[in-house]
């Protein structure tokens, strides 16, 4: 520390550990939460095109770029450059939040910690938190600077159901559950403060660098009395906390027959009326980038070049919402004339024409008339297909996207029978014809799956023999895989060489993480921000799409290549991975040449 409330960042800067997260991320490890804070607050003070999501953690700062606007040399030259010192805290702003000390753990905390119940609620409540980082739920911040006696560990048996509004303590982190999940923390009591509220401009209440108080007070009917709550005025950096009903509802359909006379930009008449919505059926567009800092991961599509492909087929924006179906099954009436396309994994499509059967292709666009009866089959290869319409599917956006994130219970909800999917007026080109290479990142369940990655950034935590098993053996797509991500099994787990418990830290997208029964779980569209288990290495950004469509049953194989900022470990690795002899590709996978990080496409750019 420089003094009391900032950090030398110039000295932090100098002995920072900077690990790779897959082809356009960074993962700095830092001396601990004010350095982290500190990196943070500078990097978001200092716009730097190209700059995609920093996410803050207890001892690191995840880092997202574009590598085709900001080199990974470019980006560290940007840190480098970052002023001599910062305050730990980026904002400091001040939030009270009443809590009715009643909850379940009380006296377990009380027995832990050898302190009576009323000392607990005492030394909660006398501390001053600091919101650390976000992650595991919309609006979920992890709060520190607690007193270090009340440093408990979390409970053996996990909640399945926490209430939204519980104030819980683990770890050494405080925080309160924005809404009803399971959990493992001790409950100390509960507060009617929503921390997620989308009414709101900034939809989480608490954002790293905030300060927090807790502020013990009785019950009353109705819930948790609040006269007598003060947040201290006069101070710009002070903050008064929202009350009200936590509300993290996911945002249904709009429904064909809401009147929207008034509404341009609705077409009433015209909508697919859904009868039976397949196994999964959600809608999705690109997703909602950069709101890591809120616990908000980006979601969208799985695959996003079928998603681009449909729309561009219909002659839609290529990044409007389409209806995503995993494996098929839909059944639904047209009213009114539509015009449709379906990309993706290839799926049978028949059209039911008043008795008339008409079959439709897959990767070209196709008329519905009123009355029309559209059914979707089952792929054969692949999982995801993707159904646009042209004008666009009319979806109220939440955080400016149309997509369905299943974990944080964002956007759309999942496609039930009865459902109308309405049809909007959207901007519109002329249809087009189906390009060569539509369903060239589909697989079968037959085939074996070739997947890049670069490893880290934690392949240390693992052994040699687990990193040369990680690209030697297969590992089969289980049936407990969905859209957060794909649970995977071979037939000898990864061992770890560093048994320690890791601190939460950011993910993403393509993610290798492994819980301690040794089998990877890649993460996809709907991770959550932060994860707890260390992360082996990361799926090339530009193959998610490809991973997406492995089906259950399917087996991949990984391939270590080089990522920005490899080091010693890492390289060898993915020089002695890409030697001659190292793993034959099947003939279904892409034979495209890996290249450096600079020539890795954006995904769905080649779409």
């Amino acid at each position: 520390m420089s003094d009391d409330h900032g950090v030398d960042l110039q000295s932090a800067i100098a002995r920072l550990r900077v690990l790779p997260l897959g082809t356009d991320g960074i993962l700095i490890e830092t001396g601990g939460l004010d350095e982290s804070l500190a990196l943070f607050g500078a990097l978001l003070a200092q716009p730097v095109a190209g700059l995609l999501d920093v996410v803050p953690a207890a001892r690191t700062v995840a880092v997202r770029f574009l590598p085709s606007l900001l080199p990974v040399r470019s980006l560290l030259a940007v840190i480098r450059s970052l002023p001599k010192s910062r305050d730990a805290a980026t904002s400091g702003r001040l939030v009270e939040i009443p809590v009715h000390y009643d909850g379940a753990d009380l006296d377990e905390v009380a027995r832990l910690t050898g302190l009576s119940v009323d000392e607990v609620v005492r030394r909660h409540t006398d501390a001053v938190h600091t919101v650390a980082f976000t992650g595991f739920a919309p609006g979920f911040a992890y709060l520190s600077g607690g007193d270090p006696a009340l440093d408990v560990p979390r409970r053996d048996v996990p909640r399945t159901a926490v209430p939204a509004g519980a104030v819980a303590l683990a770890a050494g982190f405080s925080g309160v559950y924005p809404r009803e999940s399971p959990g493992g923390w001790q409950l100390l009591g509960r507060t009617t403060v929503p921390m997620w509220d989308l009414s709101e401009r900034v939809p989480a209440l608490l954002q790293p660098g905030m300060r927090v108080r807790f502020v013990a007070v009785p019950e009353r009917e109705g819930g948790v009395d609040l006269d007598g709550v003060t947040t201290p005025h006069g101070d710009d950096r002070t903050e008064e906390a929202r009350v009200g009903s936590p509300t993290t509802a996911p945002v249904a359909l709009r429904a064909a027959t809401v009147e929207h006379a008034a509404d341009p930009a609705v077409s009433p008449t015209r909508a697919l009326v859904v009868s039976a919505p397949g196994p999964f059926s959600i809608i999705e567009d690109l997703g909602r980038p950069g709101r890591s800092g809120l616990g908000v991961s980006r979601s969208g599509a799985m695959d996003h070049r079928a998603l681009r492909e449909a729309n561009r087929l219909v002659g839609s924006s290529t990044g409007s919402p389409a209806l995503e179906m995993a494996y098929g099954g839909l059944v639904a009436t047209a009213r009114g004339d539509l015009v449709v396309a379906i990309a993706g994994a290839p799926v049978a499509i028949t059209v039911d024409r008043g008795g008339d059967r008409i079959t439709g292709v897959v990767g070209a666009p196709f008329a519905l008339d009123d009355g029309d009866v559209l059914e979707v089959g089952a792929p054969p290869r692949g999982v995801y297909s993707y159904l646009a319409v042209r004008g666009g599917w009319l979806v109220d956006p939440v955080l400016d996207s149309a997509s369905g994130d299943v974990l944080a219970g964002l956007g759309p909800e999942r496609l039930q029978a009865g459902d109308e999917l309405v049809v909007a007026r959207g901007w519109s080109e002329s249809v087009a014809a189906a390009a060569p290479h539509v369903q060239r990142n589909v697989s079968g369940p037959d085939e074996v799956t070739f997947l890049d990655v670069v490893l880290g950034p934690r392949d240390d935590w693992f052994t040699d023999e687990a990193l040369a098993r990680l690209t030697e053996q297969e590992w089969t797509v289980t049936p407990q895989s969905n859209r957060i991500g794909l649970r995977l099994e071979g037939a000898v787990p990864l061992d770890r060489a560093v048994t320690d418990e890791l601190d939460s830290e950011a993910t993403v997208s393509g993610a290798l993480q492994i819980p301690p029964d040794g089998q990877p779980v890649l993460f996809m569209a709907d991770h959550p921000v932060t994860g707890g288990y260390p992360v082996v290495a990361c799926v090339v950004g530009d193959q998610l799409d490809r991973a997406a469509q492995v089906p259950i049953g399917a087996r991949v194989r990984f391939r270590a290549v080089p990522g920005p900022a490899l080091t010693g470990r890492a390289a060898a690795a993915a020089a002695a991975a890409s030697s001659p002899g190292a793993g034959a590709r099947s003939e279904a996978a892409d034979t495209a040449p890996v290249g450096p990080p600079a020539a890795v496409p954006e995904r769905g750019d080649a779409a």
